[in-house]
């Protein structure tokens, strides 16, 4: 069958083919029926890593790498049960990494369905938000700037429509289209009236007809592109990986060097073999790579339950460091309920009574000022109707319930207009939509062209006043003897903004019944309306979010297309910038020099009617000064300053995919609380990373010293390699893992965030390494000689020895949970994780212990009640040595990990 080659036929063959009506769209039915014939609009993703493979690739740990030499030495060696005892811990360590592996990648792919595409499409004449996978061949699909294309489509209208192609050509600039075809021979480069998927609408709008879905499309046939797994990698674990690999090469040489002093001393060769495999298995933590990623798996699938969405997983250790937060105000910092509550028209001003969208108990209208008696036309009616008409949005009542569809700015317009009396059908019935310029965050305003009653056409044009005024040459409704008195209406405009009011204003000019789409871009000699003023109320989580923010050293900025004096209204109420704001506006930027625009982004708090590209200045000149910026952004304009942003925050609800493609997180729910929720969990994440890091570098460094300090002593070894491994083996799952499920510490939001460039290696770290190893080498030393002294045989000795290394592990993973306060006030309860790996490790040591079969491979033996008592008083006061050294290096030692709270001063 020849493929139908969509871009060079005329939109009336598009639809025959496909048996389509791009006014009505398809039927549920019938698009039931194609979904089921061709499947769901996904591409077939290329095979992952077999579990085979992945299983197998655990074996590249260089630690495994020894043992396996050591296996096959003591096989050499007719060492039959030291080489099955080894070959067995290899398997289950190759397990254990195979199973984390596996568990973290579910859980980073599981966030993937949190963020599926919409799309905007037309089915029974009902427009409607469907997920992308549910496209078939036919529908009819609406785009707008901001959107993902999500299949391929073939252009039948378009309105200044522009998509960027570069995933598909590699060409940066966005593309015009058209709905005219183009030659059969055309590359995709050149088919214009096609929108292809995954490609992004940077401008403009268009109605489309699906031609492709799946592995059909052009994306799909190179699905290569998108079908990669990500690499649960971040900078810290690949710094981690590398101080691994540095690590394993300098215990390998340790262990070399141990056993050619122990040869060159007389030392039996065998032991001392054995003796140098110990030094290896001991030191290395084999377990920390798969233990970290599952620390970063945990972490970002609760900040998903704080609905924000991770995309790239570097994003969460630099969440815990960010110091400024630049978010939009509306719908982030604020309710995004707006409501009409004021309108200027003609001279006078009246008053709407009520919040929300029910226009029925709210529909109170008090005349602040009043003297119609001079009017040509009632300016009050006249400015709600522009509101009403020059409107994406609706506002529809079902049983008994109105219910806002769209933006909620423009479902305020239609609620205002509908509590004067205007019934949104009938005014639509009479004044039927010829034409619209959509709204561009560039041009700062949207205009209609409509037919009138009279014969004639109206142009509608909503806006920012300053964009509205420059475009207006008479008033509307007013006294003929008058002209438009500007200043007076600039003066309203200020004082309505200084109370907090957003502002919006209203032009229409009658043009002739002949005027058509090319006339609607002549928006000159415009007469004003007047202008509408509303209210969003701030969030009151944000508030308490804001708060939190002072007190974790964030410092937060609101950037917003508002009147400066709106700005500045919400952030004194918000607590932001403090009692009196610093404010400044995008004109104000632009006559800045470089030096003056980087000092004025670093101590200004409000930024009000800022250009996009100002934002991506804002953004490098707060980089420059050394902050780690988040920065908020939800149209295709703010993808740029997104992407510059050290963390890009899209909005899940009212954000672009062009936004949340340029993005490191989504909020799902739009909410400024959710991002300082999000840099509690980066700041929790990173905190339970460096504990586990504190948690399993001292024990490995103590286990590695006990047979370092043997060996060269001329001591016998108090614990033999077989039962190192089963020590790594046995805690790395059971003690480790659980500091992954730590919940956040108390205070960790009332200090200053981490320095991304700290060492991970820190001086407090390096002292509790020492402090734990030393202790352990002691207390280990002290009980084995005891109990030899005391006339226990080698067996129970180093018996003994095990189990007081496994007591000191399990007590110092109570003092690990928390580096903020003492061991005695950390909950005992809020990780029950903790508790089941203590009395896991505490069952499979007295089955080491007591079990005839254990004894036969790691030669030991059954212990006394006497015993275990002085493993405890050996064991427990690690907790007290901890103790004090943590006090000690609070008090003495200075470190650099976190960012100074003394930000530069402008000059």
């Amino acid at each position: 069958m020849t493929e139908t080659l969509w871009h060079s036929i005329n939109p009336q063959e598009v639809r025959s083919i496909l048996k389509t009506n791009v006014r009505e769209g398809l039927s549920g039915d019938e698009a039931a029926i194609r979904l089921h014939n061709t499947g769901p609009n996904t591409i077939t993703k290329s095979a992952r890593k077999s579990r085979i493979l992945m299983f197998l690739s655990q074996f590249k740990n260089p630690l495994v790498i020894v043992l396996l030499g050591a296996s096959a030495v003591t096989f050499a060696l007719r060492d039959f049960i030291d080489t099955s005892v080894i070959l067995a811990v290899v398997i289950v360590n190759a397990i254990i990494g195979f199973v984390q592996e596996e568990k973290a990648e579910k859980a980073i792919e599981s966030l993937e369905k949190m963020l599926k595409v919409e799309c905007t499409v037309v089915r029974d004449g009902v427009t409607r938000k469907i997920a992308a996978e549910e496209l078939v061949p036919g529908d009819v699909v609406l785009l707008q700037g901001g959107d993902k294309v999500p299949a391929d489509l073939r252009i039948v209208e378009e309105r200044n429509l522009h998509v960027d192609e570069s995933i598909l050509t590699g060409e940066s600039a966005p593309v015009a289209k058209s709905s005219e075809p183009v030659k059969p021979e055309d590359p995709v480069s050149d088919r214009t009236c096609m929108a292809y998927s995954g490609t992004l609408v940077t401008a403009g709008s268009g109605r489309c007809v699906v031609v492709a879905t799946g592995d059909a499309t052009e994306l799909g046939k190179i699905s290569g592109l998108i079908a990669s797994a990500s690499e649960i990698s971040t900078p810290l674990t690949r710094k981690l990986a590398k101080f691994g690999n540095w690590l394993s090469v300098a215990v390998l040489g340790i262990s070399a060097l141990a056993f050619g002093l122990g040869v060159a001393v007389g030392r039996d060769v065998k032991e001392t073999f054995s003796a140098a495999v110990a030094i290896a298995v001991a030191m290395i933590p084999e377990g920390l790579p798969a233990i970290l990623t599952i620390v970063l798996a945990v972490g970002v699938k609760r900040m998903a339950d704080r609905h924000a969405i991770i995309r790239t997983l570097p994003s969460v250790e630099t969440l815990g460091s960010v110091t400024v937060i630049c978010s939009d105000k509306t719908g982030t910092l604020t309710a995004n309920e707006m409501t009409v509550r004021r309108v200027y028209a003609g001279g006078e001003e009246y008053e709407l009574g009520g919040v929300g969208y029910d226009p029925r108990s709210t529909s109170e209208i008090a005349v602040v000022d009043a003297d119609r008696s001079k009017l040509k036309c009632d300016a009050f009616l006249e400015c709600l109707r522009c509101g009403l008409l020059c409107n994406e949005s609706d506002l529809i009542q079902r049983h008994d319930v109105w219910l806002p569809v769209g933006d909620p700015t423009e479902v305020a317009l239609i609620t205002a207009a509908v509590k004067a009396g205007l019934n949104p059908n009938t005014e639509r019935g009479l004044r039927p939509r010829i034409d619209v310029l959509p709204f561009e965050s560039s041009n700062m305003f949207m205009a209609t062209l409509h037919d009138s009653p009279d014969g004639k056409r109206i142009i509608c044009l909503k806006g920012s006043l300053e964009r509205v005024l420059e475009m207006c040459a008479n008033g509307m409704c007013v006294p003929e003897s008058e002209s438009l008195d500007f200043q007076r209406i600039r003066n309203r405009a200020d004082d309505l903004a200084r109370q907090g009011y957003r502002i919006l204003a209203f032009a229409a000019k009658h043009v002739p019944h002949e005027t058509d789409s090319v006339g609607i871009r002549d928006l000159s000699g415009m007469n004003f309306l007047g202008i509408q003023a509303m209210s969003d109320p701030a969030r009151p989580e944000a508030v308490a979010a804001v708060r939190e923010c002072a007190e974790a050293g964030v410092e937060v900025k609101m950037i917003t297309g508002d009147h400066v004096s709106t700005a500045r209204a919400i952030a004194r109420d918000m607590g932001i910038g403090g009692i009196d704001p610093q404010s400044v506006t995008g004109s104000d930027l632009a006559e800045m020099d470089e030096e003056q625009f980087a000092c004025t982004a670093r101590s200004a708090s409000v930024f009000a009617r800022v250009a996009p590209e100002q934002k991506y200045r804002l953004v490098e000149a707060l980089q420059s000064a050394g902050e780690i910026v988040a920065m908020t952004g939800d149209g295709v304009n703010d993808a740029p300053a997104l992407k510059k942003a050290d963390i890009g925050v899209a909005m899940g609800r009212a954000g672009s995919d062009v936004a949340k493609d340029a993005s490191d997180m989504v909020l799902t729910d739009d909410n400024f609380a959710s991002i300082v929720a999000a840099i509690e969990g980066g700041r929790t994440v990173l905190s339970n990373l460096l504990k586990t890091l504190a948690y399993i570098l001292p024990t490995n460094l103590g286990e590695g010293m006990i047979i370092i300090v043997a060996l060269l002593a001329g001591y016998a070894l108090p614990i033999t390699p077989v039962q190192l491994l089963w020590i790594n083996t046995v805690t790395t799952i059971t003690l480790s893992l659980p500091l992954a499920f730590e919940p956040r510490e108390p205070g960790i939001m009332q200090s200053p965030p981490r320095r991304p460039d700290a060492p991970i290696i820190s001086v407090p770290i390096i002292i509790r390494i020492v402090t734990v190893g030393f202790y352990m080498v002691a207390a280990v030393f002290v009980l084995h000689l005891w109990e030899r002294s005391m006339g226990a045989s080698v067996s129970e000795a180093r018996t003994a020895a095990v189990s007081t290394i496994v007591a000191i592990e399990e007590f110092y993973l109570l003092q690990a949970r928390s580096e903020r306060v003492p061991v005695w006030k950390v909950p005992l309860f809020t990780n029950p994780y903790i508790w089941v790996g203590v009395l896991a490790v505490v069952l499979l040591q007295l089955a080491f212990v007591y079990l005839p079969t254990m004894g036969m491979l790691f030669g030991t033996s059954p212990l006394s009640a006497n015993i275990w008592l002085r493993i405890m008083l050996a064991a427990a006061p690690v907790l007290v040595v901890v103790s004090i050294e943590r006090t000690l290096v609070k008090r003495f030692v200075r470190t650099d990990e976190y960012v100074s709270s003394d930000r530069p001063v402008c000059r």
